[in-house]
């Protein structure tokens, strides 16, 4: 559901120099998405669709990871108030309300912003800002109200804030709902007074309050979610965060994950009831698993692969933009690249696609009740038909395999048929027939 008359503003214009990084700090990865993606798709899911970010450092690569965003650049960083500043161009004319949002913090979730959204509108509010109270608040600018009344008065940040006030265990977030003329008037107004002489938000929210204007927070229901990246330990903690989620959500709905600790599944992942995920598997965004499957331990399935039920993949197994059929193994030290398996096909350990031919992707395709003989190497583009055997270390190279083949041999050979017939095995008279039996 779009928010009515509700724009944001995204602020992804610094280095993150605590990240030690040459990469924008919004650019770090979370489970295979940057940060700013998060923060990104909050926003939209809360109904808010226009989104301005604002870059500066290394701006073309934050343009490129920011779809369908207007962009405005902060060319010399001079603080958050600074930043918004030069957004305002962008802005001309609107007279609803502004989200703005640290490009870092992608724990805060869009039923977070729609209830500062309808919180900010229900109180008439000029500016409303997302708080929490926190067991450890350090680093944070703690929000100072009035002790009878409890109005909001102030923020002190950590440098400035009295013994007192760092007592003070509501802090700020961050993230504000402005209505937009208001706030844009209240920024003109500011003069900075820090060492750094930058131009702070929190300052135009003071400007506000000397004004009478009505401004105060509301505090999240879950206050680990205002945490922002500022270190590498911070995207550490914000991943193990939203890796858990994830893991709760597939638990939730019937799936068995062996060892959480272990266990990576990224977001945009699908996996049907009663399938076992064994300890340190890895599957990436994209990935469809069926009903009653098995997957690891130590299996990476890579985006595009699709299991179909009762498929098992299992120890150091990589399956990469493959599909594998229904009641079909691949359980030990293999790697399956742009591959087509049918249903019941075995794969023995050691089994390799050679998908790459060092110019292009090309696929594997393998029938019905096949069955791979150790360290088989199928180098693609093959196709084998059902009910194909390859014997231990064969090489089976480019072409079309028929249906009950038995192959053995480097290059892969067919064996006559088992029956005893004079009649020899024929390959197809593709690239393959390099490989057959000399006449």
């Amino acid at each position: 559901m779009s928010l009515d008359n509700v724009k944001a503003v995204v602020l992804a214009a610094g280095k993150g120099v605590r990240m030690k990084s040459d990469r924008p700090k919004v650019l770090h990865e979370i489970l295979g998405r940057p940060v700013l993606d998060f923060v990104l798709r909050n926003l939209r899911l809360a109904g808010v669709s226009d989104v301005i970010v604002v870059v500066g450092h290394q701006a073309e690569k934050v343009k490129a990871a920011a779809k369908d965003c207007r962009f405005a650049e902060q060319t010399v960083q001079k603080g958050t108030g600074h930043a918004l500043l030069a957004a305002e161009p962008l802005l001309k004319g609107f007279t609803g309300d502004i989200f703005v949002v640290a490009g870092d913090a992608p724990l805060i979730g869009p039923d977070t912003l729609r209830r500062l959204q309808e919180d900010h509108r229900a109180q008439k509010r000029d500016a409303t800002f997302l708080s929490a109270c926190l067991d450890d608040p350090t680093g944070y600018g703690r929000v100072v109200r009035d002790k009878s009344t409890g109005t909001f008065q102030r923020f002190a940040e950590e440098t400035d804030a009295t013994p007192e006030e760092k007592n003070i265990p509501e802090c700020n977030s961050g993230t504000y709902l402005f209505k937009c003329p208001a706030i844009f008037e209240a920024l003109r107004q500011v003069t900075p007074n820090n060492s750094k002489g930058e131009l702070y938000l929190t300052d135009a929210l003071g400007v506000l309050v000397g004004k009478g204007r009505p401004v105060d927070g509301v505090r999240s229901l879950n206050p680990t979610e205002i945490y922002g990246i500022n270190s590498r330990r911070d995207l550490v903690a914000a991943t193990n965060y939203i890796r858990w989620k994830i893991l709760e959500y597939h638990m939730d709905n019937g799936v068995s994950v062996v060892d959480p600790s272990t266990t990576f599944i990224e977001e945009d992942v699908t996996i049907g009831q009663d399938t076992v995920v064994q300890p340190f598997s890895v599957i990436r965004r994209g990935v469809v698993i069926g009903k009653n499957c098995e997957v690891g331990p130590f299996t990476q399935l890579r985006a595009g692969t699709v299991l179909e039920d009762g498929a098992e993949v299992g120890n150091f197994v990589e399956v990469k933009k493959s599909r594998i059929g229904s009641h079909s193994k691949a359980k030990h030290l293999t790697y399956l690249g742009d591959a087509t398996l049918g249903a019941h096909v075995n794969i023995g350990a050691g089994t390799i696609t050679a998908n790459y031919d060092g110019k292009n992707k090309n696929a594997t395709i393998i029938g019905d009740h096949s069955h791979t003989g150790s360290n088989t190497v199928l180098v693609a583009p093959v196709k084998l038909g059902k009910n194909v055997t390859t014997g231990a270390g064969a090489v089976v190279v480019k072409g079309e395999i028929p249906d009950d083949s038995v192959l053995v041999g480097v290059p892969a050979r067919p064996l006559p048929p088992k029956n005893g017939s004079s009649e020899k095995s024929k390959v197809s008279k593709k690239p393959l027939a390099k490989t057959g039996r000399k006449r």
